[in-house]
């Protein structure tokens, strides 16, 4: 490894690779404040040699550095580009890249600890850059995913130099309410994510024994009995530096002080965020666009800098495909050609006004951009997608313009309607069995294979499926599934923004989940002759949890209680014809831990109860789902 040394005998080891080339630094070893060195590959125009400063382009990722970014394609091209292609297209545009291994991943030294080292190391490489002879001091961030968790956390702390971000995916707006916990669950693919790193980490690398067991891991074997994990008896006990990680966050049930870190909980440091100009990207079947609209919400209010919001129709990171899942949202669903030519471009636009300060350039975005999902034929295309079809559009500000919080009641016969019940004393109930919850079946998840894939599905069982059995039923055909539709739709009706209901519940245990999907269903057709139900967005609240985060309460078996569950943002047109679907149940795994119905602490091996859980619908405790109408 190179250690860190000045830049004139930097240079003097440097790759050549000819006058037109940059000048590339690989594993240089910057040193953090407690002494570890993390490997940081540098890539300079050549005018830095002759003593030119350039404003810095900087991405930090546990990934490797020097690995292709699975994302970094176009439409137009499905091969992903590596980082170095990525970095010499920005050097030839006048900026220095900086890619570096977080923490305890390929290059760095140090332990790896999922999140919480990001916004001390990130502030500590900023300061460091900024001390460089070839940097102007002008500091610009990028990257997808846990690359854009980095970016917040060195926000968080306001770390120097920082003008421009392009927040891709992620960059926790709470970490509790989305990306690890939601609603007081535990979002089991921190699992499944941390599995594949660890077959990646040095320590399992370097003890080939150790790496053929991890290899063998039988994850969805495991996962038929995750009721039963504890330290030393999980799928990551042979990577017991990531099994570590994983019950810490599982265990912290409530939003304590671990979950007010920088790195975990942007929301509390938004006023120590630096005055840069930010992107903040996402999409309807992702885990973050909850966290991309908080935080330009959040940052956006004291106009220090622009703010902008990209909501797509895609799962994680892929804004250069048409469709999410078994949908087809049309060819104009990509991000290519409509905000940019590709996304290449579009980042190069934003930091060129932004991080070069080109002010007669016109900023390269709207405030908001987002697609409003809907308006196609529901018929199967050549791909064998339902076409469901959609359109972008710019709006000032989100929530948007018009918005009018609508109820819709649940009633007792399954429908739903905007007048409540009038009867007294009804209810619904039905048996939540912990060891036969209901399957995840698409939504906003990442990094669940093979358990799980995001995306927008007609909400069926499938063998493909963690979780199900013949004969493979519609969700709806479950017991522990409560269905409410709507009349058929007479006009269309746009619903964009934040999705909640508010349910009077009780149940016969002390604790227990409750669940709800919102779902857009399509009449039959030739293709579809028992129509399509294809899921927009969910939710879910482990009811211990009901009045506060910091202080859960178990339940009294038999009283009522009211309670709000709260769905991520979603964009979805739907059509004359179509019916508005909401279902509530009380398990949506393997997306979120199973709840034992006991009252035991999460991450603690329990005895599970089966629960007969009871939504009240009646006109004293009126349960309902409020919809984001769009009236204009």
């Amino acid at each position: 490894m190179r250690q860190e040394l000045p830049f004139d005998q930097l240079l003097s080891q440097a790759r050549d690779d000819g006058a037109d080339a940059p000048i590339v630094l690989r594993n240089v070893m910057v040193v953090m404040r407690d002494g570890v060195r993390l490997a940081t590959d540098i890539y300079l125009p050549r005018s830095t040699t002759g003593g030119a400063a350039v404003p810095v382009i900087m991405e930090r990722t546990p990934y490797g550095k020097h690995l292709p970014s699975r994302s970094e394609r176009s439409a137009d091209d499905a091969r992903t580009l590596g980082r170095e292609v990525v970095a010499r297209y920005f050097v030839r545009h006048g900026f220095a890249v900086v890619y570096q291994d977080c923490r305890g991943r390929y290059g760095s030294e140090g332990a790896f600890v999922k999140y919480t080292s990001d916004a001390e190391d990130g502030y500590d490489t900023c300061a460091w850059m900024v001390r460089q002879d070839w940097c102007n001091g002008r500091i610009g961030t990028m990257g997808l995913s846990y690359a854009a968790h980095t970016q917040a956390a060195l926000g968080s702390v306001g770390a120097p130099g920082v003008v421009a971000m392009f927040l891709d995916s992620g960059g926790f707006s709470n970490a509790y309410q989305g990306g690890i916990r939601q609603g007081g669950t535990f979002e089991m693919k921190q699992v499944t994510w941390a599995l594949r790193q660890a077959l990646e980490s040095p320590e399992v690398l370097a003890d080939p024994q150790r790496l053929a067991a991890l290899r063998e891991v039988d994850i969805r074997e495991w996962f038929t009995r995750s009721l039963e994990w504890t330290p030393g008896n999980s799928p990551l006990s042979l990577a017991p530096e990531y099994e570590a990680y994983l019950f810490e966050q599982w265990r912290h049930g409530c939003f304590d002080d671990y979950w007010r870190q920088p790195g975990l909980y942007a929301q509390g440091y938004y006023a120590r965020f630096p005055a840069a100009a930010m992107v903040h990207m996402s999409s309807w079947f992702d885990p973050y666009p909850r966290t991309a609209t908080e935080n330009s919400m959040g940052l956006s209010v004291d106009g220090k800098a622009p703010v902008c919001l990209i909501l797509g129709p895609w799962t994680h990171g892929n804004r250069s495909l048409t469709y999410a899942g078994d949908v087809d949202f049309g060819a104009a669903a990509t991000l290519d050609g409509q905000l940019a030519e590709d996304f290449l471009a579009l980042r190069l636009a934003w930091f060129r006004r932004w991080l070069k300060e080109e002010e007669g350039t016109a900023s390269p975005l709207p405030p908001v951009s987002l697609f409003v999902m809907g308006g196609c034929s529901g018929r199967r295309n050549a791909e064998g997608r339902m076409e469901h079809g959609g359109k972008w559009r710019s709006e000032p500000c989100w929530p948007l313009p018009g918005t009018e919080r609508q109820a819709h009641y649940l009633h007792a016969d399954g429908t739903l309607l905007p007048a409540p019940p009038q009867a007294d004393e009804l209810s619904l109930a039905y048996r939540h069995d912990p060891l036969n919850p209901v399957p995840t079946v698409g939504g906003a998840v990442t990094s669940g294979e093979p358990l799980m894939v995001g995306g927008a599905f007609d909400q069926h069982e499938h063998a493909a499926r963690f979780g199900v059995s013949p004969p493979y039923a519609p969700l709806s055909e479950r017991e522990d599934v409560l269905v409410f539709l709507s009349p058929v739709l007479e006009e269309d009706l746009e619903v964009t923004g934040e999705v909640g209901a508010e349910l009077w519940i009780s149940s016969d245990c002390p604790d227990t989940d409750f669940s709800i999907k919102l779902i857009d269903v399509y009449p039959p057709n030739e293709d579809y002759p028992q129509g399509y139900a294809m899921n927009l967005t969910d939710g879910i609240l482990r009811v211990r949890y009901r009045d506060s985060w910091e202080h859960p309460a178990l339940m009294v078996p038999g009283e009522v209680y009211k309670i709000r569950v709260e769905a991520f943002p979603t964009s979805n047109l739907f059509k004359a014809g179509h019916r508005i679907r909401v279902d509530v149940s009380s398990s949506n795994f393997p997306r979120f831990d199973i709840n034992p119905n006991t009252g035991a602490d999460e991450g603690v091996a329990s005895t599970p109860r089966v629960a007969t859980n009871r939504i009240h619908l009646d006109a004293r405790r009126p349960s309902k789902v409020i919809l984001p109408v769009i009236n204009r």
